[in-house]
């Protein structure tokens, strides 16, 4: 990501958090909106050309989106006024803010959560992955497939981030997708995200007493997600963003075999 893209993003978010009046509709057109930027490169081209100037650009969004909500205008308008590093960049951050608003309208319920399930059931599923990642699928029957996996056992907010999500992939996979989004929705709650691998599912009080020593070493609130893996063996590996901390059994035996091997 650009320098210009992490101040135009950041621009764009503190834009979102003014708007007024946001609901899982607004949700729906931002992700209509990164759609129909995704889908021309025209347009988000022109939206992202550093050369034009800001009128221009924020009237060509008037001019586009003239049907939208007017939170939604407000948004996409503060949107073409920042400076981004890339036309991806810019379809990037629509798509971000979009999660953002379904984050918002669903503050709570546990989208993360249920986001995280979902990505565990698509990656025990070879088949729904490929379904779902597939370039050559209809991108409608791709939401289709998603809604009707998810079912009622989820909330709405989860159901059309993820549904969305694959209607346009742009050459990402599908748990690489979900990933982001898990992110995403944790931020806009003032959570970290810790992916805990363990060879069994542990106790709550171990969650607890977890949560707490990383929100010591970290700061913050830290939501857990917990994945069970028999090739730990014992222990445990704790993964928030590129940082891992390794206590894994599986990961001492691999060091003394490499310290022998030496």
């Amino acid at each position: 990501m650009g320098s210009a893209t992490t101040q135009a993003l950041a621009a764009s978010t503190d834009a979102l958090a003014a708007a007024s009046g946001l609901t899982l509709d607004s949700a729906a057109e931002l992700f209509a909106a990164a759609r129909a930027l995704g889908e021309s490169a025209q347009l988000s081209g022109a939206l992202a050309d550093p050369a034009a100037p800001a009128q221009a650009r924020t009237a060509l969004v008037s001019s586009v989106f003239a049907g939208a909500s007017a939170p939604v205008r407000s948004v996409l308008t503060a949107v073409a006024g920042e400076r981004w590093s890339s036309a991806s960049d810019l379809v990037d951050g629509v798509e971000e803010l979009a999660i953002r608003t379904a984050a918002i309208a669903s503050a709570n319920d546990d989208v993360a959560g249920e986001l995280f399930g979902f990505s565990r059931v698509v990656a025990a599923n070879p088949e729904l992955e490929l379904a779902l990642g597939t370039r050559l699928g209809d991108s409608s029957a791709k939401a289709a497939l998603v809604e009707n996996v998810l079912g009622a056992s989820a909330v709405p907010a989860t159901v059309l981030i993820a549904a969305s999500l694959v209607r346009q992939p742009r050459e990402r996979r599908v748990r690489q997708l979900l990933s982001r989004a898990i992110g995403i929705v944790s931020a806009q709650a003032g959570r970290t995200v810790a992916t805990v691998y363990t060879a069994a599912p542990i106790a709550a009080a171990q969650q607890t007493r977890l949560r707490d020593a990383l929100a010591r070493r970290y700061g913050g609130e830290i939501s857990i997600n917990q994945v069970v893996d028999p090739s730990i063996v014992g222990g445990l590996r704790v993964q928030i963003a590129d940082d891992v901390i390794d206590g894994s059994i599986s990961a001492r035996l691999a060091d003394l075999r490499q310290k022998l091997a030496s």
